[in-house]
């Protein structure tokens, strides 16, 4: 009885102990490399709609990454419906948070156009661009400036205001 205590105490502190950083590393893992992809899925698979709005988001990340390794086209379609529903809920939740913006900026322009999921790409791109500066997390600023200066969103001149912030 004592050890089952001990293993859902464990659980419990692991579960509440997400850490950001972490979740955004496994993040930038996971998209540039499949294998690790589960690996991410699996850390937030405990997270609901009433987790933080930034962990409900990656894991919408997660189920769209995970949509893509699926074997049909019926599978692709479900789990990617279910993954960027989940990330636009975090949007509808907290319209003004950073984070979750970058999240859908990050899905949305390496989706393929087939799809349609495109349409927040400009609008997303221009809150990072205006609220970069008042990012308070400086592990989140480097996270969202990596992204930035790779992505072929931005254009070189946006990407030269974000390396002089």
């Amino acid at each position: 009885m004592k050890s089952l205590l001990v293993l859902i105490a464990g659980f419990v502190l692991t579960f509440q102990s997400l850490d950001l950083n972490t979740i955004r590393n496994a993040y930038k893992a996971a998209a540039q490399d499949k294998t690790k992809t589960e690996a991410f899925y699996n850390s937030l698979e405990k997270v609901t709609k009433n987790s933080k709005v930034e962990l409900v988001a990656y894991k919408g990340a997660a189920i769209a990454l995970l949509a893509k390794q699926a074997i049909t086209l019926k599978e692709k379609k479900e789990g990617f419906i279910q993954g960027v529903t989940l990330v636009e809920y975090a949007i509808t939740k907290a319209p003004n948070n950073i984070e979750v913006r970058f999240i859908r900026l990050g899905i949305q322009e390496n989706t393929p156009k087939i799809l349609k999921y495109k349409g927040n790409i400009e609008e997303d791109k221009l809150f990072i661009l205006k609220q970069y500066k008042n990012i308070s997390s400086s592990r989140l600023k480097k996270h969202i400036k990596d992204y930035i200066l790779q992505s072929k969103a931005f254009t070189d001149e946006e990407k030269t205001l974000i390396l002089d912030s």
